[in-house]
């Protein structure tokens, strides 16, 4: 992996993720910005897929469960190629194929349809056990939000993957610690995410910095070199609205109004960063 070039197609995803949301007005910009360093990883080259041929039968698969997060898949999708950027423009608007909640019958690239949280989780054990039955050696990954494992249809699919030994599943937990009316800790203590894991039979990794790419590829690697017959769980301690200081860690950027101005400030200091790099 070329660590620079990962962090500079991580900046230009939060560039358009922002700029996306900007022209709507409004949207799910802290929870879509602190996935991006996986999405990122991902697509960088860990996943093994073809945007000239999204459909290609032994791909990697991406569910992102916490379908609010779509802007920022739709904006790494358009930089890979799936789709014109320009496109970008129509988020959520009228007779759009970029609905707020990822859609897999309207934009090229997305695996699964999600944003009813947890259904997402169900939806990549279906097709892991697919996949496995087809005799493909393909990878199935999954983002799932911390506010959204409080749903218990997550680990109704946790206990059914560990039971079938799933083990080209790959699930991130998004552990931003916030939700849409507090703090996850103050709603619906999680404990230890990576135990709940392991007592279905998973296998768990903590990443420190969950927006880190050189953090989330060495997990990503370890993962896969673990070889138990075991479904993984890669908790990342991310932060929402990562990127722009303006947000980051803030409650409020779970849905928010974006306008003109704070688009050209997160610009400008996302072009900051990329110089620093």
């Amino acid at each position: 992996m070329n660590v620079n070039e990962v962090k500079k197609f991580a900046i230009d995803i939060r560039k358009e993720t922002i700029k996306c949301i900007g022209n709507l007005g409004v949207g799910h910009i802290g929870g879509a910005l602190s996935v991006v360093d996986v999405l990122a990883v991902l697509y960088s080259g860990e996943m093994n897929i073809d945007p000239k041929n999204p459909a290609k039968d032994d791909r990697d698969m991406l569910v992102c469960s916490k379908g609010h997060a779509g802007p920022a898949v739709y904006s790494t999708l358009a930089l890979k190629g799936y789709f014109p950027l320009e496109m970008l423009d129509t988020l959520n608007k009228p007779g759009t194929n970029l609905p707020s909640h990822c859609d897999m019958n309207r934009t090229p690239g997305i695996d699964m349809t999600t944003g009813s949280l947890g259904q997402g989780a169900s939806s990549a054990m279906g097709i892991a056990c697919a996949n496995r039955l087809k005799g493909y050696d393909s990878y199935t990954y999954l983002i799932v939000g911390d506010g959204e494992i409080e749903e218990g249809q997550v680990w109704e699919a946790a206990m059914f993957a560990g039971a079938k030994k799933l083990d080209h599943v790959i699930c991130f937990v998004d552990y931003n610690k916030c939700q849409i009316d507090d703090y996850v800790q103050n709603l619906c203590n999680l404990g230890n995410i990576g135990k709940k894991f392991e007592s279905f039979g998973w296998n768990s990794i903590d990443v420190e910095d969950g927006n880190d790419v050189e953090q989330i590829s060495a997990a990503i690697a370890h993962a896969k070199s673990i070889q138990n017959g075991q479904p993984t769980a890669i908790v990342l301690n991310t932060v929402k609205g990562k990127g722009y200081s303006k947000i980051e860690g803030s409650l409020g950027s779970h849905n928010m109004p974006v306008n003109a101005d704070m688009v050209a400030e997160a610009m400008a200091e996302l072009d900051e960063q990329l110089k620093a790099l």
